[in-house]
């Protein structure tokens, strides 16, 4: 017995079993732990004073996000192939430097469906604590739009929707993304119709004849048109009768018709063997070409009116009168 006692006392101790080094062991990991949580302290306590000092610089400086809105959309020039389209974007910058504009992405769509598109890259700076208008020029090409979209037809109005993205760089911010939106309606515009119904004359010689022609307008648009003046040039038996311009202001309805007396000078010996026609009261080809200024809801536009293979004919009145045709005296 006392040699096993002897025997086991002899073997050595675990170091797990002595008092000592277990505690040594938990006060290191107690130590490291404590190293931790300060080290995480101290962290955090640099992060809060961080964002401390980055909200006194930035109220300090006053950093800001810039705004931005759609002030406004212009027509500076439409026709019957296209609209130039200008859309204002006010910006302002409260910031204490100039922040540049990195690009400008821009969609026009009408009921969901896209019209235009584009990018403009590098658009410019805005000025420290100030403000800034950007233009930005688009152009919507009507024979891609009807051939494209071929229930949209000629004068008719159509909605849109123009949507505007500005990406800035700002400091402390970032590069960002303002988006806008704009909605209104924009014309198809159709030529009006020009017909010569007669040509009734005041005073007649071979030499010189001063006549009225009797003009009919047809505006086949869905807007009314502010008539501010007409050019024209016509020919009578494929004979030039020569041009003018006539400035009168009058209104032609939407999808209605608006008669129009123009003066004229000519002389008939010039029309040769057609002027034989002209006397005997027959009918007279004519072409006319010319184009009308005119005020609409959506700006000034200059529309071509023409009428080519027309026959019309030469009268006068009983008395001066304007007869019906069917009793006119023909010269």
């Amino acid at each position: 017995v006392d040699m096993r006692a002897r025997i086991r006392g002899n073997k050595g101790m675990a170091s797990s079993d002595d008092p000592e080094v277990v505690e040594r062991k938990y006060r290191k990991e107690e130590k490291k732990e404590d190293e931790h949580e300060e080290k995480e302290g101290f962290i955090e306590k640099v992060k809060d004073f961080i964002h401390d000092i980055g909200e006194k610089i930035e109220e300090a400086i006053g950093f800001g996000k810039p705004t931005a809105d759609v002030t406004g959309v212009h027509l500076p020039s439409i026709n019957l192939h296209k609209a130039e389209i200008v859309i204002d974007v006010l910006i302002k910058n409260p910031n204490p430097i100039p922040i540049p504009l990195v690009d400008i992405d821009y969609l026009i769509e009408s009921d969901g469906r896209k019209l235009v598109s584009g990018l403009i890259p590098d658009a410019g700076t805005v000025h420290a604590h100030g403000s800034e208008t950007v233009k930005i020029p688009v152009t919507l090409i009507y024979d891609d739009i009807k051939n494209t979209y071929h229930d949209i037809k000629p004068g008719s109005i159509i909605p849109y929707r123009i949507r505007v993205a500005l990406i800035v760089d700002v400091p402390i911010f970032g590069r960002l993304t303002l988006p806008l939106e704009k909605t209104g309606e924009i014309p198809i515009p159709y030529k009006p119709d020009v017909d010569i119904e007669k040509i009734r004359f005041e005073k007649f010689s071979f030499e010189e004849t001063t006549a009225n022609l009797h003009l009919k307008l047809e505006n086949k648009n869905d807007f009314d048109l502010g008539l501010n003046a007409l050019d024209y040039e016509i020919w009578l038996s494929d004979v030039s009768i020569g041009t003018a311009e006539l400035t009168k202001s009058t209104k032609i309805e939407k999808n209605g018709i608006t008669k129009m007396e123009i003066p004229i000078t000519f002389r008939p010996k010039d029309f040769g063997s057609a002027l034989w026609d002209m006397i005997r009261g027959r009918g007279i080809g004519y072409t006319m070409k010319g184009n009308i200024d005119v005020d609409t809801p959506f700006g000034n536009m200059k529309l071509p009116i023409s009428k080519e293979g027309g026959t019309t004919r030469l009268k006068k009145g009983k008395n001066g009168e304007d007869d019906d045709d069917d009793v006119d005296e023909v010269w």
